[in-house]
Formats: structure tokens, C-alpha cells, sequence
């Protein structure tokens, strides 16, 4: 049975930084992808950053340069690695995951974490 439990989240001022970390189980990495994603009140789920099964790394033009994701396979641990947060980074971040090839938008996925929220204030 797969499990996600996000982690992490917080209150920072702009500039600052948080580690997001999603305990994973009950997945094979060699054959999933994982992915972060992000949503406001009144809007669509947003792709974030994800990862795939060959461990190619694709993120959203607006968090080039500032955020990292990254997996510990040996702690089972998916990161999100956020820095020089601005208020629009404000959101609840979810960790997810799915069999096979990425998927663009969160529609084609099938297991979700809980959700952390991040908070920056100007």
C-alpha cells in the first residue's frame, strides 16, 4: 500500500527557506514518479517539481534557480528544498505519486500526501 506523509512547512518572510520532506512507502523508485505540487484557495493544483523513475528532475519555470527536489531512497524520503521564498510561493504543498512515466498536471496521479503549508509574508 503506497503512503505519502508530507512534512515541513511553515511560516517564513521573503528570502527565507523550508525543507519540505514527504515520508514515502510502499513504492519500487525504479518505476514511479514522484512530484510536488502546490494549490491556493480557488485554484487549480499546481506542478511544482518532479522526479521520475530515471531520475530526470523537471521544475515549474517560476521556481527555477530556487527550489530543489531530491529523494533519499535509503530513508525513503522525497525533499523539497526551498530558498529566497516569495509571498506568492504561498500555498499548501502536497507530495504525490504515480506508476510509470511523469504526468503532466495533477489529474494523472494517484496518491497524495496530507499536505503542509507553506506561508512567506512580505
Amino acid at each position: 500500500q503506497v503512503q505519502l506523509v508530507d512534512s515541513g512547512g511553515g511560516s517564513v518572510q521573503t528570502g527565507g527557506s523550508l525543507r519540505l520532506s514527504c515520508a514515502v512507502s510502499g513504492i519500487t523508485y525504479s518505476t514511479y514518479c514522484l512530484s510536488w505540487f502546490r494549490q491556493v484557495p480557488g485554484k487549480e493544483r499546481e506542478d511544482v517539481a518532479r522526479i521520475d523513475s530515471t531520475d530526470s528532475i523537471t521544475y515549474t519555470d517560476s521556481v527555477v534557480g530556487r527550489f530543489t527536489i531530491s529523494e533519499d531512497t535509503t530513508q525513503n524520503i522525497l525533499y523539497l528544498q526551498m530558498m529566497n521564498l516569495k509571498p506568492e510561493d504561498t500555498a499548501m504543498y502536497y507530495c504525490a505519486a504515480r506508476r510509470g512515466v511523469c504526468a503532466i498536471g495533477y489529474k494523472g496521479y494517484t496518491h497524495w500526501g496530507q499536505g503542509t503549508q507553506v506561508t512567506v509574508s512580505s
